[in-house]
């Protein structure tokens, strides 16, 4: 059977994830997540797409990214996802796939949404429980919003600056609203099957141009 074709839009917010075959680890030091973002710079650079937020966890990565269109999207995930692959069994050894199947993805709309994403991506070691603070852990765009921090992968989340005029004050309401999120019980990996987040008329929108929500229970869907 024929792979299910990925929805794309032209100029889109996407949600990515990347997960190692059956969720085993992907990188064990740290020289493997500086390889990871090294992939990931020289494609964003190649393909011209934006990285608003990220997160690379032992076993699975979390992008947050804007592309010109689904072409372009998929070219650098691939670029990406095989150069890596290619320097962990040169390192590692082994044989086999080092992914699970393909990266998934959903589209995001702009506003609030897309902060909302960026916030929960970021949460993921807290609750994971790795560390307690996401400050803590090093491998995140989380600082480069909450302190200002220099970060030459990441191009600003448009809505980032709305916070607030003052920069002081933005990121300390930033550094807030990410921590608020722990109160937020449900987990966003839901939309990879429903392939999108925003309102309804955007989704009703969408939908219109031709997404189809993947089937996620065992059986066939009910007949109307």
């Amino acid at each position: 059977m024929p792979r299910r074709a990925r929805f794309t839009i032209e100029d889109g917010n996407y949600h990515i994830l990347s997960r190692g075959h059956n969720k085993q680890p992907i990188f064990h030091e740290e020289s493997d997540y500086k390889k990871y973002l090294e992939f990931l710079l020289q494609y964003k650079i190649k393909f011209s797409i934006k990285i608003y937020h990220y997160i690379l966890m032992k076993n699975h990565v979390h992008l947050i990214l804007k592309s010109l269109n689904g072409e372009k999207l998929s070219k650098a995930m691939r670029g990406i996802n095989q150069g890596y692959a290619q320097y962990y069994r040169w390192k590692y050894g082994g044989i086999g796939y080092l992914w699970q199947d393909r990266f998934k993805s959903f589209v995001i709309q702009e506003g609030k949404y897309l902060l909302e994403c960026g916030r929960y991506i970021e949460l993921n070691p807290v609750r994971a429980g790795i560390v307690k603070e996401p400050n803590e852990y090093p491998w995140t765009s989380y600082r480069y919003y909450a302190f200002g921090e220099q970060n030459t992968l990441l191009d600003m989340n448009p809505e980032y600056l709305g916070i607030s005029e003052d920069s002081a004050r933005r990121t300390k309401l930033y550094s807030d609203f990410v921590k608020d999120g722990l109160k937020e019980r449900r987990s966003l990996e839901r939309l990879f099957k429903e392939g999108v987040y925003g309102d309804k008329n955007f989704a009703e929108c969408l939908k219109g141009r031709g997404l189809n929500q993947v089937w996620s229970h065992r059986g066939r869907p009910k007949s109307k």
